[in-house]
Parts: structure tokens; C-alpha cells; sequence
């Protein structure tokens, strides 16, 4: 049953992700902490590990044919991406998963309440 599971809580990320650009955090991570009961950095290394390889890559195809799809500055992002997901990976191993999980909250909080009154 968690075969199943994880192919659900995967297929609603990917669509998701497909949708907004976004997967892995908003779905992903919070379904591995309640349904998995995995802590707060087993949820985001394993969501790490699961997004490695595709990466949306049938999503971006999509993207870039509609030409919605600046090559030059995700290139870019993603190199800046290779560096700060090394050094958040290298320091988050101190913080303990209770106040990572709070932290983590707070963020999608934040951002939630930015987009939803923002201009």
C-alpha cells in the first residue's frame, strides 16, 4: 500500500509542479511528514533524492515549446541552485526537525500571505 501511496502523493506533486511550478514543497514534503510520518529532514532529503533526476523535465518540454522558457536564465538559477543546495544541505543537518519543520511552515505562511494580498 505505500508503493501505491507514494505514487499518488508523486503524481499529485507532478501535477502540481506541471501546474504551478511548484511540487515538491507545497505537496511532496508535507505528505511525507503526515501520511509517512517521515521527520522533517527525511521528508526533504527524500524529496531531494526524488526530484534529482526529472526534475519537471516533461513539464519544461511542454513549457519551452509554448516558449515559455528562458534558457539562458535557468541555466543560470540552476547553477546558483548546484552551490546553495550544497551549502543549505550542509548547514541544515544542525537544526533540529521540530524547528526546521516550524521554519519550513513559516515560509510557505509567508508566502501564502505575500501572494494573497500582494499586487
Amino acid at each position: 500500500m505505500d508503493n501505491i501511496l507514494s505514487i499518488l502523493i508523486g503524481l499529485a506533486s507532478g501535477i502540481s509542479s506541471g501546474f504551478f511550478g511548484i511540487g515538491g514543497a507545497i505537496i511532496l514534503i508535507p505528505a511525507l511528514v503526515y501520511i509517512f510520518k517521515f521527520s522533517q529532514h527525511l521528508a526533504q532529503g527524500t524529496a531531494l533524492a526524488a526530484l534529482l533526476l526529472p526534475v519537471g523535465i516533461l513539464a519544461v518540454i511542454k513549457y519551452y515549446k509554448a516558449g515559455n522558457v528562458n534558457v539562458r536564465a535557468a541555466l543560470f538559477i540552476a547553477l546558483g541552485f548546484i552551490v546553495g543546495g550544497f551549502i543549505g544541505a550542509a548547514f541544515v543537518q544542525a537544526v533540529p526537525s521540530p524547528i526546521l519543520k516550524k521554519v519550513f511552515a513559516v515560509i510557505l505562511l509567508g508566502i501564502s500571505v505575500y501572494m494573497f494580498f500582494g499586487k
